[in-house]
């Protein structure tokens, strides 16, 4: 059963949606993965998807699926673009990646929040909002 399985914590990762600028000067959305780690990740799968509230009949988005195959040590990986319209909902990924032969996973929320309420991501260097 899962709750058999021991599972080694996440650490070194992050997940953030970041603002920026594109050549028009029109803004873009896109979600990152960060490796922190002095480490690579491999076979990386990420699953996002978003929801009004836990409700039944609560608005909900697309599953989303993206696989990546490498994501280097102390480097940034763009996952997916986002909509400015789905912000005021629970953004969820799921991530699981290898390293060595070590299966790592862990769920990452980014809380709903809007446009101005925004943080500096430092990997980045644009702002955005990290995921908890």
């Amino acid at each position: 059963m899962r709750k058999d399985i021991k599972m080694p914590e996440v650490t070194g990762v992050k997940v953030c949606i970041a603002k920026s600028v594109n050549n028009l000067g029109e803004s873009e959305w896109h979600v990152y993965l960060i490796n922190q780690n002095l480490i690579e990740l491999n076979n990386v799968m990420v699953v996002s998807k978003g929801f009004e509230s836990k409700s039944a009949d609560a608005r909900k988005t697309s599953t989303l699926r993206h696989m990546i195959e490498k994501v280097q040590e102390q480097s940034v990986a763009k996952i997916e673009s986002i909509s400015p319209e789905v912000f005021g909902f629970f953004n969820e990924f799921w991530v699981s990646y290898y390293i060595m032969n070590q299966v790592f996973d862990k769920k990452f929320v980014i809380q709903p929040f809007h446009e101005f309420e925004l943080e500096q991501i430092q990997e980045l260097d644009l702002p955005g909002k990290y995921a908890t």
